[in-house]
């Protein structure tokens, strides 16, 4: 073969190959395109667009009385396509951009008007489909946006990319807080109702396509979600709005006076077992705390002398001892340790004064004497009434107690931990625990769970009810219940609860405690921390709630009567009153003069529902909204007092507050000399009057 020949075979056969591989290519392009396109389409679909999660609004959180404890707001994060529809056009925008900006300027004010027109400007140079304009935006404010220049043009067509997200607020804020919790996701229960009832409260997410575009940044495709969320049910706690601020209220203040670490308060319904109020403070500074930790349910500590309650339930129930039986008080000498009472010897008493006056002495000699040969005796009670359990509690966080028993605890002393044991040492319980004991004596033998949610609605239906589980159906008989009764009323009216917590308007029943707390390291010989507490139900006769205060390392004074007794009587106190089934029953006191009291004219409603509180029946000679005093020799009487325009009205008799109200719907300007209820006016009633016209009232 000449060389020419070879050249050109060689040609040939070179393009021949791509040739073929240019055919191979087409061939492929073809199967792509026709046979898979459909799935080369999908994969590019995925990884332009996905679909993200839409957050459903969380239910709300209410009262026992209604109010709004917790609830979701919407928020926006507010976005801008400089290139939709509408403002495609240049323009369009450019008309428009400085105005847009002035108004954005305006209602934002974070920055000038010129800057916002700057920034809006740039966005459009870098072709930006999903600009960052504002975040947490309120619904208010959204809808005047949409009426801002180029926004306004469409909902969809002027750029404006509003994406909700929901804010979580506490309408009482601070109040209760640590009991409505809240949502983490760092925590895996949650903490309070938020994280315990969060299958109901959350809701169901639902599904947003989003695209993305350049820069990675991701874009709803549309408006509106794809898979709608479902909104969460809304709780409806047992929480009181108003024992709840009175119970933080009382706590905080006396926190304050004793310099103390922490302490906690808890109220709770007798007969349901519903917590109408639950207050956790802890120390973060002087003079101030906060809701940290709740103690109520995990707090677990020696509850101290109000665990003798159960000691001495022990004790009558076992038929051992009644309540004349003598005892002695003082010391008890046991080997190793001398148990000393803090106020020193009463001497020989009956059982029930020694329980009155706290004496720590006499318990631990009775369990002792009466249980040592058999401390298992003694503990079975204690386990049988399930002091050693869990309560189940709706909200996580409980903390498991630890109560002793000579069977299965290798640290019981054969020595100490019985009789220590018989005041509250060698244990751990919370104050929830405690208080549970103490109201089941209120409710006449039947220990049950506490409750923290009533229930469960949606769309305002109920869908769940709960009620407080029944944990011991009688703790003792009926005869140790009475005598434990009038043990629990001998403390406030004859022992330790006396001189604080007695109130002669109704009866408390209680117990106080003072336990010192043992360091984690060092024991209880390090640096010496009380905790004060003082626990009960009233009114005893008929109980209707059972409290518990308990204050840790109060400053000074450090005794439960004189620390945590306050709080309990100013809480009791004002429950008391403020409850009129309560209050009707207090025995009527006639002191001094006992006619109708000396009355203020004014509004009409406020002086018909005070004297309606009082049990009066005014006469009323006519439908006002105010009145004047005509009479009060036969009855309360009350004649119309109508506003006239450009007429004096008559406030003789008033008070200030309505004198003024008067005066000032009149134009007048009003000088007052004294105070108490206005006795002289310097323009006569019935006078023709003018605006600005001066009028002096004097009032004694």
């Amino acid at each position: 073969m000449n060389i020419r020949a070879n050249i050109l075979l060689r040609v040939y056969l070179a393009f021949g190959l791509i040739v073929l591989f240019a055919f191979a290519v087409f061939l492929r392009l073809g199967q792509v395109q026709f046979v898979q396109g459909k799935k080369w389409k999908a994969m590019a679909d995925s990884l332009s667009t996905r679909y993200v999660s839409v957050e459903a609004t969380r239910g709300n959180i209410y009262s026992n009385d209604g109010s709004l404890l917790a609830t979701s707001i919407p928020e926006y994060e507010l976005r801008m396509d400089m290139f939709a529809g509408g403002i495609a056009d240049d323009k369009v925008f450019n008309e428009k951009v400085d105005s847009l900006g002035y108004k954005l300027a305006q209602i934002f004010q974070d920055k000038t008007a010129k800057e916002y027109a700057r920034y809006l400007r740039k966005g459009r140079q870098d072709s930006a489909r999903y600009l960052l304009i504002h975040r947490k935006v309120g619904y208010a404010d959204l809808k005047t946006i949409r009426t801002f220049p180029l926004f306004n043009i469409g909902k969809y067509s002027g750029g404006l990319i509003a994406v909700q997200q929901n804010k979580r607020i506490l309408p009482f804020q601070a109040l209760a807080a640590r009991t409505i919790g809240y949502k983490n996701e760092n925590v895996a229960n949650g903490v309070g109702l938020e994280g315990a009832y969060k299958e109901y409260i959350n809701g169901e997410t639902g599904k947003r396509l989003m695209q993305r575009i350049a820069g990675g940044v991701y874009i709803p495709v549309n408006e509106e979600a794809e898979v709608a969320p479902k909104d969460g049910a809304d709780i409806i706690s047992t929480i009181d709005v108003n024992m709840q601020d009175l119970a933080q209220s009382a706590l905080e203040k006396q926190l304050i006076k004793s310099k103390a670490d922490h302490g906690t308060v808890i109220l709770m319904e007798v007969a349901t077992g519903e917590i109408r109020a639950v207050a956790n403070f802890s120390k973060v500074e002087e003079g101030v705390y906060k809701e940290k930790f709740n103690y109520a349910i995990a707090g677990n500590q020696d509850p101290g002398s109000t665990f003798k309650l159960a000691s001495y339930m022990a004790l009558l129930e076992d038929k051992l001892v009644d309540t004349n039986t003598m005892v002695g008080t003082g010391t008890y000498k046991i080997p190793g340790h001398t148990i000393k009472d803090s106020h020193g010897s009463i001497g020989v008493v009956t059982v029930k004064k020694a329980f009155e006056q706290s004496s720590n002495a006499a318990i631990a000699y009775l369990i002792n004497s009466k249980y040592g040969a058999d401390p298992k005796k003694f503990t079975d009670h204690l386990y049988d009434w399930h002091l050693n359990e869990k309560m189940g509690l709706q909200i996580p966080g409980e903390a498991t107690p630890a109560v002793k028993n000579p069977k299965t605890n290798k640290s019981w002393n054969k020595n100490m931990t019985l009789p220590q044991m018989a005041y509250g040492y060698e244990m751990q319980l919370t104050p929830l625990k405690m208080l549970s004991l103490y109201n089941a004596v209120a409710n006449n033998g039947k220990m049950i769970a506490p409750i923290f949610v009533k229930e469960i609605r949606r769309l305002g239906n109920p869908i769940e009810q709960f009620k407080a589980r029944v944990i011991n159906e009688k703790i003792c008989s009926d005869v140790t219940l009475s005598k434990v009764k009038k043990m629990l009323e001998g403390v406030v009216t004859e022992g330790s609860g006396k001189q604080i917590v007695y109130n002669p308007l109704y009866p408390i029943a209680g117990k106080t405690g003072t336990a010192q707390v043992a360091d984690a390291n060092k024991g209880y010989k390090a640096n010496k921390q009380y905790q004060a507490s003082f626990v009960g139900y009233f009114p005893a006769d008929k109980p209707k709630y059972s409290l518990i205060v308990v204050i840790n390392d109060p400053k000074g004074a450090y005794y439960g009567a004189l620390v945590s007794g306050p709080v309990f009587r100013e809480i009791a106190d004002r429950i008391y009153a403020s409850d009129m089934q309560m209050y009707n029953d207090v025995p009527k006191r006639l002191v001094g003069n006992t006619g109708t009291p000396p009355t203020k004219a004014g509004q009409s409603k406020a002086t018909q529902k005070v004297y309606k509180a009082f049990g009066f029946k005014p006469l009323f000679a006519s439908k006002s909204e105010y009145y004047n005093i005509i009479d009060t020799s036969a009855g309360t009487i009350f004649q119309e007092n109508s506003e006239r325009k450009g007429v004096m009205p008559n406030v003789t008799g008033m008070g200030l507050k309505d004198a003024l109200y008067l005066l000032g719907n009149a134009g007048l300007k009003t000088k007052v000399l004294g105070s108490g209820k206005v006795i002289s006016q310097s323009i006569a009633a019935g006078t023709k009057v003018g605006k600005g016209l001066g009028i002096q009232i004097e009032l004694n």
